[in-house]
């Protein structure tokens, strides 16, 4: 019973070992993943210069300065959504605080994209686009919305696990193509070890216009890229009735605080410029110029988000296989020692003079001191034995005092 006690402990233990091996490669490559749960409301406030859109029925236009401005995105997994591939839904709403219903709404865009996994990059070809946007409507339209198929580049609302030190493409689904994002420096978080990026869209790192993108209108027609109206109506000098064709144009500067284990977005500052000009350098009627900056609930609950893919993570990649480890090789020890502890008590019982071993140990090896000349060798003498005279005939020998005679008999003891 004891050699197959030892058995079972010692088969625990390579078990064990072989156990956190396991978890230490394979599964932890297995976990590093996007998740497929995700589900979360961002959301940023700020302010900015914005054109009053009932101001668009009117004779000019009407741009209201330092107005209050709050931006919301909703994350949700859309189909298909495996073990290889995510696909992420964002609706992102820009409006103006002071305004009622859809008269304060600047911006509205329903992106979705295919990532994979684990690079956190578009999967995107040829043949397939990895993504699409949602045609924009008019007021009132309660037609169902008209996904436009739209290619994806990059990295879009996530970073991969343990996310490096460097440049990254990251996708603008308003531009419709990614822009390098790079990384500026290490900052703290409510406590959590972030790295910050930097993106710049037509501005340079010192904030100045330098290349804005133009506008690329999602209507067939690109209505809302070129707009031609009278100068009246756009407010430039000239003849009010001089027809005058403005074109469109976007620019944008993001900071995401990003933690590096996770690579979630856990804060975000973003500065974007939507204008018409017909110089790009020269705005001319601003349509929305605001600054926007994640919310403290918003930045709460993303830390906590990643704190709990963090846990998960080391979970599997540390915790249990230090544990796995550790106990494996208390019980192959346990194992070797009991297996040899059960070999040498079958030895005592098949012969017990193969423990003696153990009493010479226990004995005299360390408590008794051996007695001088105790183990010696012996040396053996022989015996004497008594001689005859071969002349002397048998009964001719007299006795002796000490041998009594026959004819002599010893006689009894005296008594007083």
């Amino acid at each position: 019973m004891l050699r197959f006690a030892a058995c079972g402990i010692i088969g625990l233990g390579a078990a064990l070992l072989i156990a956190a091996l396991l978890l230490s490669t394979y599964t932890t490559s297995r976990i590093s993943k996007i998740p497929l749960n995700i589900d979360a409301t961002l959301i940023s406030n700020g302010s900015g210069t914005a054109l009053d859109a009932a101001s668009l029925s009117g004779d000019h236009l009407v741009v209201n300065q330092n107005v209050p401005l709050v931006s919301q995105q909703q994350l949700s997994v859309e189909s298909p959504a495996n073990a290889d591939v995510v696909t992420l839904q964002a609706g992102t709403t820009v409006r103006r605080t002071d305004k009622q219903k859809d008269g304060g709404v600047l911006l509205a865009i329903v992106d979705t994209v295919t990532l994979n996994r684990k690079t956190a990059m578009a999967v995107s070809d040829d043949t397939h686009t990895g993504g699409s946007v949602q045609k924009p409507r008019p007021y009132g339209d309660d037609n169902p919305p008209t996904a436009i198929p739209l290619r994806h580049d990059g990295l879009s609302y996530r970073f991969p696990f343990n996310t490096e030190k460097k440049t990254y493409p990251y996708f603008d689904p308003i531009a419709q193509k990614p822009f390098d994002v790079n990384y500026d420096s290490q900052d703290d978080v409510n406590g959590l070890t972030t790295y910050k990026f930097t993106q710049n869209i037509g501005y340079n790192a010192d904030g100045k216009l330098v290349a804005p993108v133009v506008y690329p209108s999602l209507y067939a027609g690109d209505e809302d890229g070129k707009v031609t109206a009278p100068a009246a109506m756009w407010g430039v000098p000239g003849d009010p009735g001089e027809q005058v064709t403005m074109t469109r144009y976007y620019a944008a500067q993001r900071t995401l605080w990003v933690d590096p284990v996770s690579g979630t977005i856990v804060k975000e500052t973003e500065h974007a410029n939507h204008y018409f000009a017909r110089d790009p350098l020269k705005p001319e009627v601003t349509l929305a110029d605001y600054k926007v900056t994640s919310n403290e609930d918003t930045v709460e609950a993303q830390v906590n988000t990643a704190r709990d893919e963090r846990d998960r993570l080391a979970l599997w990649s540390r915790v249990l296989p230090i544990t796995f480890t550790a106990v494996g090789l208390v019980a192959l020890i346990g194992g070797g020692l009991l297996a040899s502890f059960s070999l040498r008590s079958e030895s005592a019982l098949t012969d017990p003079g193969l423990d003696r071993g153990d009493q010479d140990f226990f004995g005299r090896g360390g408590l008794e001191e051996p007695v001088p000349g105790a183990e010696a060798e012996t040396e053996k003498l022989p015996t004497q034995r008594p001689t005859t005279h071969e002349t002397d005939p048998p009964g001719s020998q007299e006795p002796t005092e000490s041998q009594p005679s026959a004819d002599n008999p010893p006689s009894p003891p005296d008594r007083e």
